[in-house]
């Protein structure tokens, strides 16, 4: 772009000696007035001096000074222009910055002038300034718009322009020192190929299902050629197999005196057809498509009615849409139902087979009107399409949005509108929601009940040791008894924490359902009352579990409980009653894919049921019921412990429990335990315990115990109680200080028997203080204690001649946990 840009080069080399040489020059303001007053008076006195006439030289003067006043104003100005034409912007750098390759740049001053563009904008546009580009009618003005609104915001934009050269983006901003100039930015969007995308759908699968509805379609070329057709077309137009590409579309119809139009063909005697003739162009270009140019898709449906008739091709056009899994209904022009497949239906929540006379009559009273107005709007104006919220009476709380699109081609006006069905995706997200909100609940009540069992086992200690010093019949004996005894009862609430954040001990068996359930029915039948009736039913075939019998025993107790309470209105009506059914389940792996759970697994499953006929649970409160104490009983009536504790054994035993109700009819659980398959390797190491082997000790009592626990009051009573049995006890505060007296002890020729570590401890804990002593005393015994699952420790410790004792444990627990380990 040298012509816009400008030859500067030349006139920069003038200007540059130039000013130079009147910088060199230059000198001082006063010695430059000096020397010229000295040469005015001088050559004044030398006219005085030969004329003699003092008048004479003092007009001289005058008229010498007047003059040289004059130069000398205008050689101070001629520096300054100089100047300020050498710092006029170098648009030729400019022109090199902005050139691109992909990118049309414009730079226009404030008179509306192109001082500099690059090559692709002339290119695309030619010579002419912004806003006057030769551009589509339609974002003529828009442009313009856009310009105005950039040299007075800064900065404005359009999302696209058109020409017959394709389609750009537009940015426009304000810049240089004086923000005078403006930079135009075009970037161009990409173009698909609509005519193949459309003629690859026709030849394909879309194609297909028409014809198996028995509409026919056809791309015609803007010469009158058929691109491509489907099958349904070509049958009909030249027969089953033949080949219509190429062809001339037009050629293949006939019209009778009455203007019906027939294939030619069937002639007269075929059935009238009716023509939906759909543009292939880019909706977003607007009236910027020339019709001449564009291609087309024509949909030819049988029509034996009048050619007015909204209604004569609804029947082909509903046997298509209603096979779709999409939520679809089209409307008449006055916004009443033609038609409406069972998915619209489904995701509205209508459960009639037909749909009520109109769309507004499926949203609540608020959004009638705006659904309504939108049905008018789409039906009487441009073919266009766009989304209205409102919120049905299915669900009044969760606004859905509604699409809807004017269509054209069936006479009047009609609206096809559109409905997701989230059902499925709202109750997805609903448990896993519900269960990463379990999880966290689990780990807050698993560390809550780590760190109260240490406190119980402080108070459960000292009031063992405070017993050991009074008999039956103190006045103090049966206090200490109280306090034992709630301390006990703290303590199974720890448990049952334990049990829904998955951290308590379990002993796990291979075991069958049905075993499980007949050992508890004699006590669900006492616990239910003669009111409720228990139904048992088993499945055959069922699947072996591994879960802890005892604990699957508490999960049925907790559960018949809840059922009791729902059946007689939370345990206050004892006459009233019900049914509780134990059912078990073989549920296969294509079960469960057919369940399309995001939760449960595919595999097989052993599924334990459990229904009541009670009053149900309201849908608010069903979300919350595995939380930790949360209970719908009235005060005092329950802890809000037992469903949690359901649901920690469930999930500890590796299995899924799921809770179904509805006011009024009953509640269900259902708890998926996986089958078992037995390892053969298990099996093989179970063969030597089977045979009742066993290692022989040569212990016989007393010891040296290395005790280390980090809290005071646990560490004080687990030694004296150990010390009262005979043993001889060196504490410390965590894993540092054990290894530390360790060291200490084999330094004084002192041997240990047996480590009593806690696992959880500051600086080191118990794990990694064992690791360090078995480096020294490879044989050395320990004994963990600690809050957490056994099974857990286990399996995130994994070191050999390991023992546990679970906290809270009283002086006779821990005084025989160590025995028995010193026994082997």
């Amino acid at each position: 772009m040298p012509a816009l840009a400008g030859d500067t080069s030349g006139r920069e080399s003038r200007l540059d000696g130039a000013l130079a040489e009147m910088k060199q020059a230059r000198v001082p303001a006063w010695r430059d007035g000096a020397l010229g007053l000295a040469a005015v008076l001088g050559s004044a006195g030398l006219l005085w001096l030969v004329s003699g006439d003092g008048l004479l030289a003092l007009a001289y003067a005058l008229g010498l000074g007047v003059l040289v006043l004059a130069l000398r104003m205008g050689l101070r100005f001629l520096p300054r222009q100089a100047e300020a034409e050498l710092a006029a912007p170098d648009w030729s750098v400019t022109f090199a910055a902005i050139e691109r390759p992909d990118e049309a740049l414009a730079i226009v001053d404030r008179a509306g002038r192109l001082v500099c563009a690059n090559s692709r904008f002339t290119q695309w546009f030619g010579h002419g300034a912004p806003p006057r580009l030769p551009l589509d009618a339609p974002h003529g003005e828009a442009v313009e718009a856009a310009a105005r609104a950039a040299w007075r915001d800064g900065q404005a934009g359009l999302p696209q322009v058109s020409s017959p050269k394709g389609r750009w983006s537009l940015t426009i901003a304000r810049a240089g020192r004086g923000e005078d100039h403006l930079v135009w930015r075009l970037v161009p969007l990409a173009q698909a190929d609509l005519l193949a995308d459309m003629a690859a759908h026709i030849g394909g699968k879309l194609g297909r299902a028409l014809s198996r509805e028995g509409v026919q379609a056809a791309v015609v070329l803007p010469d009158g050629h058929v691109r491509v057709a489907n099958s349904a077309f070509a049958a009909r137009a030249a027969g089953e197999g033949a080949q219509v590409s190429g062809s001339d579309f037009v050629s293949w119809f006939r019209a009778d005196e009455g203007e019906r139009i027939f294939y030619a063909r069937e002639g007269a005697k075929g059935v009238p057809l009716r023509f939906v003739h759909l543009p292939i162009a880019d909706p977003d270009l607007g009236g910027g498509t020339d019709p001449a140019q564009t291609p087309s898709l024509f949909l030819i449906l049988d029509n034996e009615a009048a050619l007015g008739d909204t209604r004569a091709g609804l029947p082909q056009i509903e046997a298509l849409l209603s096979r779709l899994p999409l939520g679809l209904a089209m409307t008449d022009r006055d916004g009443r139902f033609l038609f409406a497949n069972r998915a619209f239906l489904r995701a509205a929540g209508h459960d009639a087979p037909v749909p009520p006379p109109y769309p507004s009559d499926l949203v609540i009273r608020e959004d009638k009107g705006a659904l309504a107005d939108a049905v008018r709007r789409y039906a009487q104006g441009a073919p266009t399409a766009g989304d209205v919220a409102v919120r049905l009476h299915s669900a009044p709380q969760e606004p859905v949005s509604v699409s809807l699109a004017g269509v054209r081609g069936l006479g009047e006006g009609t609206v096809l509108l559109s409905i997701k069905d989230s059902t499925e995706e709202a109750r997805l997200k609903r448990e896993i929601a519900q269960a990463t909100k379990m999880q966290a609940v689990g780990q807050l009540a698993g560390g809550v009940a780590h760190d109260f069992n240490n406190v119980l086992t402080a108070i459960i200690g000292y009031c063992d040791l405070i017993l050991m010093r009074h008999t039956p019949g103190d006045s103090d004996y049966d206090d200490i008894q109280q306090i034992k005894a709630n301390s006990n009862r703290a303590a199974s609430l720890t448990r049952q924490l334990l049990a829904f954040s998955r951290q308590q001990t379990l002993r796990p068996e291979v075991l069958q359902l049905p075993d499980v359930v007949a050992e508890v029915s004699t006590l669900l039948k006492r616990l239910l009352g003669e009111k409720i009736q228990l139904e048992v039913t088993h499945d055959r075939n069922l699947g072996l579990v591994r879960a802890d019998p005892m604990q699957l025993e508490q999960v049925l107790l907790n559960l018949a409980v809840n059922a009791r309470d729902a059946m007689t209105a939370n345990g206050t009506d004892t006459k009233a009653g019900g049914t509780l059914r134990i059912m078990t389940r073989r549920v296969s792996a294509a079960d469960v894919r057919a369940m399309r759970s995001e939760i449960l697994p595919i595999a097989d499953y052993t599924a334990l049921v459990v229904e009541d006929t009670g009053h149900g649970i309201k849908p608010s409160q069903i979300g919350k019921i595995f939380e930790p104490f949360f209970t719908t009983k009235e005060k005092g009536k329950g802890t809000g412990l037992g469903l949690s504790t359901v649901y920690g054994i469930v999930k500890q035993s590796g299995g899924f429990i799921f809770a179904d109700s509805e006011v009024g009819k009953g509640t269900r659980f259902t708890i998926y335990l996986p089958v078992h398959v037995p390892d053969p390797a298990d099996l093989a190491a179970e063969a030597p315990k089977a045979k009742g082997e066993a290692r022989r000790t040569e212990w016989t009592g007393g010891g040296r115990v290395l005790l280390v626990e980090d809290e005071d009051t646990v560490r004080a009573v687990a030694e004296r109680a150990l010390v009262r049995q005979g043993y001889d006890v060196t504490t410390a505060a965590d894993g540092e200080d054990g290894l530390e007296a360790l060291s200490r002890l084999i330094g004084l020729g002192e041997d240990i028997d047996l480590v009593v570590s806690d696992v959880v401890m500051p600086s080191m804990d118990g794990p990694a203080m064992a690791r360090e002593i078995r480096r020294i005393r490879p044989d050395l015994p320990v004994l963990f204690m600690s809050g957490y699952a056994e099974e857990q420790l286990r399996r995130e410790i994994d070191i050999p001649n390991m023992h546990f004792l679970a906290k809270p444990f009283s002086v006779a627990q821990i005084v025989a946990a160590v025995e028995h380990v010193l026994r082997g």
